[in-house]
């Protein structure tokens, strides 16, 4: 994963939420030097996600564990199946318990929609996207957890890419001026970020083919009718983006349009997470 310090500075913080100032139910009752095992359980099937995740977790409370993972991210994992071993002290598996928990099945529950979705674009060329309708702080895991998946990552932020919503426009004054007002924003400043725009109506997409300056248009709360009509106009000059109410059960008919890409917040927002429990090995 990319962000390795981000994903520190996420599980520190985590870990100091959980643990404050000390996991007393551990301290109560299990020696400090006491050794132990566990296995992390499969109960749902699922696109599993976070092992690699979860490896990482451990490592920030001790270094002196031995983890085996026995099935990789991604992998499509049935119920009973064991995700990973980890040999550690018994005080960093209690502490580390939670968070790993919580993590792996929230990432195993969007990678397991996510991958839905993608099964649905399998004839199509359509690329699904993410958006950044995700829980604050968690941008990174959700985003990753899409990844493998088998979903494309849209922007992590305001700052890697130029988007030009329904609001910018409204404020800025006209489709016209916002697009000029980004294009010399990039070339004098940020020359490697990209811009897209929302288009709202067939006219607002004849005004941004007419003006250009623009590397993606975006068709929101467009029909697959009025796709195909807006592709004509269009005509392969500019990336196009479906977005707006997409589900698993009409994202084909948004697919059989042509639309190179197809955003969708459901994949993140609306995943369940996945039954998965970490099992102390008594030997």
């Amino acid at each position: 994963m990319d962000n390795k310090q981000d994903l520190i500075q996420l599980i520190s913080a985590a870990l100091k939420e959980d643990i404050g100032n000390g996991d007393h139910s551990t301290l109560c009752c299990i020696d400090k030097k006491a050794k132990g095992q566990a296995i992390l359980k499969v109960k749902q099937n699922s696109v599993l996600a976070g092992v690699e995740i979860a490896r990482v977790i451990f490592s920030q409370v001790d270094a002196g564990f031995e983890f085996n993972a026995l099935m990789a991210d991604g992998t499509h994992a049935n119920v009973g199946d064991i995700a990973f071993e980890i040999s550690a002290p018994i005080h960093v598996i209690l502490s580390c318990e939670r968070l790993v928990l919580n993590t792996m099945q929230m990432m195993s529950g969007i990678a397991t929609l996510t991958n839905q979705y993608v099964e649905k674009l399998k004839p199509y060329k359509s690329r699904l996207l993410d958006t950044r309708k995700t829980t604050p702080n968690f941008r990174l895991l959700e985003k990753e957890a899409v990844r493998i998946g088998g979903g494309t990552n849209h922007r992590f932020g305001l700052y890697d890419m130029i988007m030009l919503k329904d609001n910018h426009i409204d404020y800025c004054g006209s489709i016209e001026k916002a697009i000029l007002m980004a294009a010399n924003y990039v070339e004098k400043f940020h020359p490697e970020l990209k811009i897209e725009l929302e288009t709202r109506t067939l006219e607002d997409v004849q005004k941004v083919v007419s003006i250009g300056k623009v590397d993606r248009i975006m068709l929101d709360n467009f029909s697959p009718t009025l796709i195909v009509e807006a592709l004509k106009i269009i005509d392969g000059q500019f990336e196009t983006e479906a977005s707006g109410g997409i589900n698993l059960d009409n994202i084909e008919s948004y697919a059989a349009t042509g639309v190179d890409f197809i955003s969708c917040g459901a994949i993140i927002h609306q995943a369940q997470s996945v039954d998965l429990s970490l099992k102390a090995v008594i030997i």
